[in-house]
Protein backbone atom coordinates (compact mmCIF):
# COMPACT_ATOMS: atom_id res chain seq x y z
CA UNK A 1 0.00 0.00 0.00
CA UNK A 2 1.67 3.31 -1.09
CA UNK A 3 -0.45 6.15 0.79
CA UNK A 4 -0.57 9.57 -0.85
CA UNK A 5 0.53 12.58 1.14
CA UNK A 6 -1.50 15.52 1.36
CA UNK A 7 -0.18 19.38 1.23
CA UNK A 8 -0.96 22.30 0.75
CA UNK A 9 1.41 24.25 -2.04
CA UNK A 10 1.68 28.16 -2.04
CA UNK A 11 2.77 28.67 -5.56
CA UNK A 12 4.98 31.66 -7.25
CA UNK A 13 4.35 32.63 -11.08
CA UNK A 14 6.98 32.77 -13.57
CA UNK A 15 7.24 33.70 -17.12
CA UNK A 16 10.39 31.68 -17.58
CA UNK A 17 13.19 28.90 -16.90
CA UNK A 18 16.05 29.73 -14.99
CA UNK A 19 19.58 28.00 -15.11
CA UNK A 20 19.97 28.12 -11.92
CA UNK A 21 17.90 26.71 -8.71
CA UNK A 22 15.70 29.13 -5.93
CA UNK A 23 18.50 29.55 -3.14
CA UNK A 24 20.87 26.77 -3.70
CA UNK A 25 18.75 24.38 -4.58
CA UNK A 26 20.00 22.10 -7.19
CA UNK A 27 16.16 20.97 -8.35
CA UNK A 28 12.99 23.11 -8.47
CA UNK A 29 9.01 21.67 -8.86
CA UNK A 30 7.20 23.64 -10.76
CA UNK A 31 2.96 23.07 -12.27
CA UNK A 32 1.44 24.75 -15.76
CA UNK A 33 -1.94 26.35 -15.03
CA UNK A 34 -3.15 27.86 -18.13
CA UNK A 35 -0.04 28.86 -19.83
CA UNK A 36 2.03 29.91 -16.52
CA UNK A 37 4.54 28.01 -14.40
CA UNK A 38 4.36 27.97 -11.02
CA UNK A 39 7.09 27.26 -8.23
CA UNK A 40 5.50 25.44 -5.98
CA UNK A 41 7.22 26.06 -2.46
CA UNK A 42 8.31 24.38 0.17
CA UNK A 43 9.09 21.48 -2.47
CA UNK A 44 11.70 19.76 -0.76
CA UNK A 45 8.70 18.33 1.15
CA UNK A 46 7.55 16.98 -2.19
CA UNK A 47 11.31 15.71 -3.19
CA UNK A 48 11.96 14.28 0.41
CA UNK A 49 9.03 11.94 -1.22
CA UNK A 50 9.47 11.39 -4.82
CA UNK A 51 12.92 10.55 -3.63
CA UNK A 52 11.83 7.58 -1.59
CA UNK A 53 11.39 4.51 -4.20
CA UNK A 54 8.04 3.38 -2.23
CA UNK A 55 6.49 6.74 -3.18
CA UNK A 56 4.07 6.40 -5.89
CA UNK A 57 1.96 9.79 -5.62
CA UNK A 58 1.51 12.56 -4.04
CA UNK A 59 -1.75 15.39 -3.11
CA UNK A 60 -1.13 18.79 -3.42
CA UNK A 61 -4.15 21.11 -2.29
CA UNK A 62 -3.91 24.63 -4.29
CA UNK A 63 -6.47 27.34 -5.47
CA UNK A 64 -7.49 25.18 -8.41
CA UNK A 65 -8.40 22.32 -6.06
CA UNK A 66 -6.70 19.15 -5.22
CA UNK A 67 -4.01 17.91 -7.36
CA UNK A 68 -2.29 14.27 -7.57
CA UNK A 69 0.84 14.07 -9.00
CA UNK A 70 1.73 10.30 -10.33
CA UNK A 71 5.49 10.21 -9.67
CA UNK A 72 6.21 7.34 -11.90
CA UNK A 73 4.55 9.52 -15.17
CA UNK A 74 5.23 12.83 -13.39
CA UNK A 75 1.82 13.96 -15.00
CA UNK A 76 -1.26 14.63 -13.01
CA UNK A 77 -4.74 13.75 -13.11
CA UNK A 78 -6.20 16.57 -14.27
CA UNK A 79 -4.79 16.86 -18.23
CA UNK A 80 -5.07 20.91 -17.69
CA UNK A 81 -2.59 20.86 -15.27
CA UNK A 82 0.79 20.17 -16.09
CA UNK A 83 4.10 19.45 -13.79
CA UNK A 84 7.49 18.66 -14.12
CA UNK A 85 10.63 18.67 -11.86
CA UNK A 86 13.55 21.20 -13.15
CA UNK A 87 17.64 19.97 -11.98
CA UNK A 88 19.94 22.51 -11.70
CA UNK A 89 23.50 21.68 -11.45
CA UNK A 90 26.71 22.85 -12.94
CA UNK A 91 27.90 22.26 -15.70
CA UNK A 92 29.86 18.75 -15.90
CA UNK A 93 27.98 17.16 -12.62
CA UNK A 94 25.17 15.13 -12.50
CA UNK A 95 22.55 13.73 -10.50
CA UNK A 96 23.08 11.01 -8.03
CA UNK A 97 20.53 9.08 -9.29
CA UNK A 98 18.78 5.17 -7.74
CA UNK A 99 17.55 1.99 -9.40
CA UNK A 100 15.14 0.16 -7.80
CA UNK A 101 13.18 -3.24 -8.59
CA UNK A 102 10.42 -4.00 -6.15
CA UNK A 103 10.63 -7.63 -5.01
CA UNK A 104 8.02 -9.48 -3.23
CA UNK A 105 8.48 -7.08 0.06
CA UNK A 106 10.81 -4.17 -0.52
CA UNK A 107 11.87 -1.97 -3.30
CA UNK A 108 15.50 -2.65 -3.42
CA UNK A 109 18.22 -0.88 -5.14
CA UNK A 110 20.02 -2.53 -7.76
CA UNK A 111 23.37 -3.31 -6.44
CA UNK A 112 23.01 -3.11 -3.02
CA UNK A 113 24.37 -5.90 -0.47
CA UNK A 114 21.44 -7.49 1.83
CA UNK A 115 22.04 -10.39 4.22
CA UNK A 116 19.33 -12.53 2.28
CA UNK A 117 19.51 -11.21 -1.42
CA UNK A 118 22.04 -11.77 -3.97
CA UNK A 119 24.01 -8.77 -5.21
CA UNK A 120 23.06 -7.90 -8.73
CA UNK A 121 26.41 -7.52 -11.32
CA UNK A 122 25.25 -4.39 -11.75
CA UNK A 123 24.32 -1.08 -9.93
CA UNK A 124 22.56 1.89 -10.44
CA UNK A 125 25.34 4.21 -11.73
CA UNK A 126 25.89 1.46 -14.95
CA UNK A 127 22.12 1.47 -15.22
CA UNK A 128 21.83 5.10 -15.46
CA UNK A 129 25.21 5.37 -17.91
CA UNK A 130 22.70 3.02 -19.91
CA UNK A 131 19.87 4.59 -19.46
CA UNK A 132 21.31 8.20 -20.67
CA UNK A 133 22.08 6.52 -23.91
CA UNK A 134 19.48 4.45 -24.85
CA UNK A 135 16.32 5.60 -22.94
CA UNK A 136 13.72 3.81 -24.48
CA UNK A 137 16.40 0.75 -24.91
CA UNK A 138 17.02 -2.68 -22.96
CA UNK A 139 20.03 -3.48 -20.31
CA UNK A 140 20.50 -7.60 -19.77
CA UNK A 141 22.54 -8.58 -16.34
CA UNK A 142 23.29 -11.37 -13.97
CA UNK A 143 22.15 -12.06 -10.67
CA UNK A 144 24.40 -15.46 -9.51
CA UNK A 145 23.43 -17.57 -12.43
CA UNK A 146 20.40 -16.24 -13.05
CA UNK A 147 19.65 -14.07 -16.32
CA UNK A 148 17.64 -10.77 -16.37
CA UNK A 149 16.77 -7.73 -18.68
CA UNK A 150 15.73 -4.33 -17.89
CA UNK A 151 13.15 -2.38 -19.91
CA UNK A 152 13.47 1.11 -19.55
CA UNK A 153 10.24 1.33 -21.97
CA UNK A 154 8.03 -0.53 -19.74
CA UNK A 155 10.37 0.19 -16.99
CA UNK A 156 10.38 -3.38 -15.56
CA UNK A 157 12.49 -6.22 -15.20
CA UNK A 158 11.91 -10.15 -16.70
CA UNK A 159 13.69 -13.28 -15.20
CA UNK A 160 15.08 -15.02 -18.04
CA UNK A 161 14.02 -18.64 -16.65
CA UNK A 162 10.85 -18.14 -15.16
CA UNK A 163 9.68 -14.70 -17.61
CA UNK A 164 8.51 -13.59 -13.96
CA UNK A 165 8.24 -9.38 -14.22
CA UNK A 166 8.87 -6.90 -11.97
CA UNK A 167 8.25 -3.11 -11.75
CA UNK A 168 10.91 -0.70 -11.39
CA UNK A 169 11.63 2.94 -10.66
CA UNK A 170 14.06 5.61 -11.35
CA UNK A 171 14.35 8.33 -8.23
CA UNK A 172 16.83 11.02 -7.53
CA UNK A 173 18.86 10.33 -4.42
CA UNK A 174 17.61 13.13 -1.82
CA UNK A 175 20.95 15.35 -1.06
CA UNK A 176 19.75 17.06 1.96
CA UNK A 177 21.99 20.80 3.20
CA UNK A 178 21.30 23.78 3.86
CA UNK A 179 21.18 25.08 0.00
CA UNK A 180 18.06 22.68 0.03
CA UNK A 181 15.91 24.90 1.69
CA UNK A 182 13.65 27.72 0.80
CA UNK A 183 14.34 30.69 3.10
CA UNK A 184 10.26 31.08 4.12
CA UNK A 185 8.59 30.59 7.37
CA UNK A 186 7.47 26.83 6.53
CA UNK A 187 10.85 25.16 6.50
CA UNK A 188 12.51 23.32 9.12
CA UNK A 189 14.47 25.97 10.46
CA UNK A 190 14.31 28.00 14.28
CA UNK A 191 11.49 29.88 14.57
CA UNK A 192 11.63 33.54 16.24
CA UNK A 193 8.05 33.56 17.36
CA UNK A 194 7.60 32.05 21.09
CA UNK A 195 4.22 31.94 22.92
CA UNK A 196 3.55 32.51 26.11
CA UNK A 197 4.36 29.41 27.49
CA UNK A 198 7.53 29.24 25.58
CA UNK A 199 7.09 25.54 24.52
CA UNK A 200 8.10 24.42 20.99
CA UNK A 201 7.45 21.34 19.45
CA UNK A 202 10.56 19.02 17.57
CA UNK A 203 9.23 16.85 14.75
CA UNK A 204 11.24 15.09 11.91
CA UNK A 205 10.04 14.05 8.62
CA UNK A 206 8.92 10.48 8.59
CA UNK A 207 9.06 8.34 5.45
CA UNK A 208 5.53 9.52 4.36
CA UNK A 209 6.29 12.66 4.15
CA UNK A 210 4.36 13.58 7.69
CA UNK A 211 5.90 15.25 10.48
CA UNK A 212 6.71 13.23 13.48
CA UNK A 213 7.28 14.32 17.18
CA UNK A 214 10.36 13.20 19.22
CA UNK A 215 9.16 10.87 21.90
CA UNK A 216 11.19 9.95 24.84
CA UNK A 217 10.16 6.14 25.03
CA UNK A 218 11.80 6.20 21.42
CA UNK A 219 14.74 8.15 21.35
CA UNK A 220 15.53 9.26 25.08
CA UNK A 221 14.52 12.98 24.08
CA UNK A 222 11.35 14.62 23.91
CA UNK A 223 10.50 18.35 22.80
CA UNK A 224 10.97 19.94 26.36
CA UNK A 225 14.86 18.07 26.31
CA UNK A 226 15.61 19.00 22.98
CA UNK A 227 14.63 22.84 23.17
CA UNK A 228 16.45 22.76 26.54
CA UNK A 229 20.24 21.88 24.37
CA UNK A 230 18.95 23.97 21.44
CA UNK A 231 18.85 27.10 24.04
CA UNK A 232 22.15 26.10 25.09
CA UNK A 233 23.79 26.31 21.77
CA UNK A 234 21.79 26.99 18.71
CA UNK A 235 24.55 25.97 16.36
CA UNK A 236 25.24 22.82 18.20
CA UNK A 237 24.45 19.58 17.88
CA UNK A 238 22.50 16.67 20.16
CA UNK A 239 23.43 12.66 19.79
CA UNK A 240 20.75 10.23 21.16
CA UNK A 241 20.04 6.53 20.27
CA UNK A 242 17.44 4.33 19.35
CA UNK A 243 17.26 0.75 20.21
CA UNK A 244 18.49 0.39 16.42
CA UNK A 245 20.67 3.56 15.47
CA UNK A 246 22.17 6.12 16.47
CA UNK A 247 22.03 9.72 15.56
CA UNK A 248 22.49 13.45 15.35
CA UNK A 249 20.79 16.31 15.51
CA UNK A 250 22.30 19.42 14.07
CA UNK A 251 20.18 22.34 14.68
CA UNK A 252 22.24 24.80 12.22
CA UNK A 253 21.06 22.52 9.52
CA UNK A 254 17.87 21.50 11.33
CA UNK A 255 18.55 17.85 9.74
CA UNK A 256 18.93 14.94 11.71
CA UNK A 257 21.62 12.33 10.67
CA UNK A 258 21.68 8.34 10.98
CA UNK A 259 25.40 7.87 11.70
CA UNK A 260 25.23 3.88 10.87
CA UNK A 261 23.47 4.14 7.72
CA UNK A 262 23.96 7.81 6.46
CA UNK A 263 20.02 8.54 5.59
CA UNK A 264 18.95 12.21 6.35
CA UNK A 265 16.08 13.67 7.30
CA UNK A 266 14.26 17.82 8.27
CA UNK A 267 13.85 18.64 11.20
CA UNK A 268 11.68 21.85 12.23
CA UNK A 269 10.86 23.39 15.63
CA UNK A 270 7.46 25.21 15.77
CA UNK A 271 5.91 26.58 19.02
CA UNK A 272 3.50 24.30 20.53
CA UNK A 273 -0.25 25.81 21.65
CA UNK A 274 -0.92 22.57 22.25
CA UNK A 275 -3.53 21.91 19.24
CA UNK A 276 -3.36 21.08 15.89
CA UNK A 277 -2.63 24.17 14.42
CA UNK A 278 0.74 24.48 16.40
CA UNK A 279 2.75 22.59 14.02
CA UNK A 280 2.14 24.95 11.44
CA UNK A 281 4.15 28.31 11.82
CA UNK A 282 3.05 29.83 8.49
CA UNK A 283 3.70 26.65 7.22
CA UNK A 284 2.29 25.54 3.65
CA UNK A 285 3.08 22.17 4.62
CA UNK A 286 0.36 19.60 6.22
CA UNK A 287 1.03 16.10 6.91
CA UNK A 288 -1.97 13.33 5.82
CA UNK A 289 -1.60 11.20 8.72
CA UNK A 290 -0.26 13.38 11.91
CA UNK A 291 1.21 10.64 13.97
CA UNK A 292 -1.16 11.77 17.44
CA UNK A 293 -4.87 13.36 16.65
CA UNK A 294 -4.97 17.08 18.46
CA UNK A 295 -6.96 14.92 21.66
CA UNK A 296 -3.50 12.91 22.02
CA UNK A 297 -4.84 9.66 20.85
CA UNK A 298 -2.43 6.99 18.86
CA UNK A 299 -3.69 5.99 15.33
CA UNK A 300 -4.76 2.26 15.23
CA UNK A 301 -3.40 -0.57 13.10
CA UNK A 302 -6.20 -2.94 10.76
CA UNK A 303 -5.65 -6.05 8.52
CA UNK A 304 -7.74 -7.16 5.72
CA UNK A 305 -9.62 -9.84 6.62
CA UNK A 306 -11.72 -12.79 4.89
CA UNK A 307 -15.05 -10.87 2.58
CA UNK A 308 -12.67 -7.27 2.16
CA UNK A 309 -13.49 -6.57 6.03
CA UNK A 310 -10.84 -4.52 7.96
CA UNK A 311 -10.41 -5.76 11.72
CA UNK A 312 -8.37 -4.14 14.42
CA UNK A 313 -5.33 -5.64 15.67
CA UNK A 314 -6.25 -6.93 19.77
CA UNK A 315 -3.76 -8.54 22.08
CA UNK A 316 -5.76 -11.26 23.76
CA UNK A 317 -5.23 -15.38 24.04
CA UNK A 318 -5.64 -15.53 19.73
CA UNK A 319 -3.20 -12.65 18.99
CA UNK A 320 0.45 -11.14 20.72
CA UNK A 321 0.32 -7.83 19.47
CA UNK A 322 -1.98 -4.81 19.92
CA UNK A 323 -2.45 -1.79 17.64
CA UNK A 324 -0.32 0.10 20.26
CA UNK A 325 2.65 -2.46 19.93
CA UNK A 326 2.66 -2.40 16.28
CA UNK A 327 2.57 1.69 16.39
CA UNK A 328 5.65 1.71 18.70
CA UNK A 329 7.65 -0.39 16.30
CA UNK A 330 6.36 1.79 13.54
CA UNK A 331 7.95 4.65 14.70
CA UNK A 332 11.28 2.98 15.80
CA UNK A 333 11.88 1.92 11.87
CA UNK A 334 8.92 2.87 9.46
CA UNK A 335 10.46 0.84 6.98
CA UNK A 336 10.71 -2.63 8.64
CA UNK A 337 9.02 -5.44 10.00
CA UNK A 338 7.34 -6.61 12.59
CA UNK A 339 6.69 -10.60 13.62
CA UNK A 340 3.87 -12.07 15.86
CA UNK A 341 1.99 -14.86 16.58
CA UNK A 342 -1.72 -16.33 16.74
CA UNK A 343 -2.57 -19.51 18.35
CA UNK A 344 -2.60 -21.24 14.74
CA UNK A 345 -0.07 -19.43 12.71
CA UNK A 346 3.25 -17.04 12.72
CA UNK A 347 3.09 -13.56 11.02
CA UNK A 348 4.87 -10.67 10.06
CA UNK A 349 4.14 -7.02 9.49
CA UNK A 350 5.77 -5.23 6.47
CA UNK A 351 5.57 -1.39 7.09
CA UNK A 352 7.18 -0.55 3.61
CA UNK A 353 5.03 -2.87 1.38
CA UNK A 354 1.58 -1.86 4.42
CA UNK A 355 1.40 -5.88 4.40
CA UNK A 356 0.88 -8.71 6.81
CA UNK A 357 2.43 -12.18 5.59
CA UNK A 358 1.09 -15.80 7.08
CA UNK A 359 4.90 -17.31 6.85
CA UNK A 360 3.35 -20.56 7.19
CA UNK A 361 1.20 -20.55 4.32
CA UNK A 362 2.54 -17.38 2.40
CA UNK A 363 -0.41 -15.41 2.28
CA UNK A 364 -0.57 -11.81 2.36
CA UNK A 365 -3.01 -9.29 3.31
CA UNK A 366 -2.90 -5.61 3.25
CA UNK A 367 -2.65 -3.30 6.38
CA UNK A 368 -3.27 -0.20 7.04
CA UNK A 369 -2.36 2.46 9.64
CA UNK A 370 -5.24 5.17 10.51
CA UNK A 371 -6.53 7.59 13.04
CA UNK A 372 -9.05 6.66 15.52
Amino acid sequence: MENAVLISSIFSTKYGFQDTGVNGKHYEWQMLFGNQWRRIENDHVIETHYCHPGAKEISINTSQGQVFIDFDKLETRNAAVKVQRLSFLPQGQTEDIGWYFRDDQLWREYGSQSSNVMTSSISSKDIEQHFTLHPRGTLSFTVGSTGYTLDFSTMTQTNHNTNLRRNVRRRPKFNFNTASLPSTPGVPAASPLLLSDGHYKWEFMGDEGQWTEYQSQICSFDSDAIERQYQLNQQGQLHFRTKKFSYTLDFSTMRQVNNDIGTTRAVRRTPDNGSQQSSRVGSSVTPLNPLFSSSGRTPHWQFQDIGGIWKDYSKGPHCDISSQDIELQYQQNPSGTLPFNTMSYRYEINFSAMTQRNLDKNTTRPVKRLLQ
